[in-house]
């Protein structure tokens, strides 16, 4: 199994960067996790948009999914005589909200046109071709689901989405593989609920996980990446590694 980072920025894109998303092969299978924005660019820079065979959405926030749109345009209105309708899975209620947008947009069928869309079953496996995952809810502000993903010959890769510190996350990623973290914050939140984690706090989380090896990701370019490697490394007990696009993950 291999990963990709398309993009690895917080809710606001890096310089030239691109939000949440992940490209996973395996087997002659790809599979595209997450497509925040900016995310449908950079994936274009390594494959062709139309062998994507199976999309999956953690959770509807912008970040995370607001690339689907352009992606549904190049579906509909591209050059292809005989344009693919890649199967996109999105949390429960995804429906209403691609409609939702699309109807912003002057078409409420956009998105639901141009893919094959799945609500997935967080509480059950989801098999896509030769990868099989399984969803995990995690603390976050909006319904968040973190992802394992296993194959035949690969360890296993948790993706951990969006959330505060838990107990939840290290148990679901219990002995992976690959786990990616998020860091966005540069210090806890003080206000209201949390929904982030700093970089110290998600090495403490890899640490707890026992995951072989960890990455963090979703912290902006305006954080001093050193100090963020430095301080998820000093959380996790050894040295983290840090999302960079085109980063490439082998298992």
């Amino acid at each position: 199994m291999q990963v990709t980072v398309l993009g690895k920025s917080p809710a606001w894109q890096d310089a030239a960067g691109a939000c949440s998303g992940y490209l996973i092969r395996h087997d002659g299978f790809t599979l595209l996790l997450d497509c925040g924005n900016g995310v449908f660019a950079k994936l274009r820079s390594i494959v062709d948009y139309g062998a994507v065979d199976a999309i999956v959405i953690s959770h509807l926030h912008a970040d995370h999914f607001f690339d689907i749109v352009p992606y549904s345009f190049a579906l509909s209105y591209g050059l292809r005589t005989d344009p693919p309708s890649p199967q996109l899975h999105a949390p429960p209620g995804a429906g209403e909200r691609f409609a939702m947008i699309g109807g912003s947009l002057g078409d409420p069928t956009l998105v639901g046109s141009a893919f094959d869309l799945h609500e997935y079953n967080p509480a059950a496996p989801l098999t896509l071709g030769p990868l099989q995952l399984r969803f995990c809810e995690v603390p976050h502000y909006v319904t968040t689901h973190a992802v394992r993903i296993s194959a035949s010959g690969a360890g296993d890769f948790t993706f951990g989405a969006d959330c505060r510190p838990n107990e939840i996350l290290p148990e679901f990623a219990t002995e992976s593989e690959l786990l990616f973290v998020e860091a966005t914050l540069q210090e806890p939140e003080t206000f209201g609920t949390r929904g982030h984690m700093t970089a110290h706090e998600a090495g403490e989380l890899g640490h707890a996980a026992r995951a072989r090896r960890v990455v963090l990701t979703h912290f902006s370019d305006e954080l001093d990446p050193r100090q963020v490697q430095a301080e998820g490394s000093a959380g996790y007990g050894a040295e983290v590694q840090l999302a960079v696009e085109g980063a490439i993950f082998d298992l």
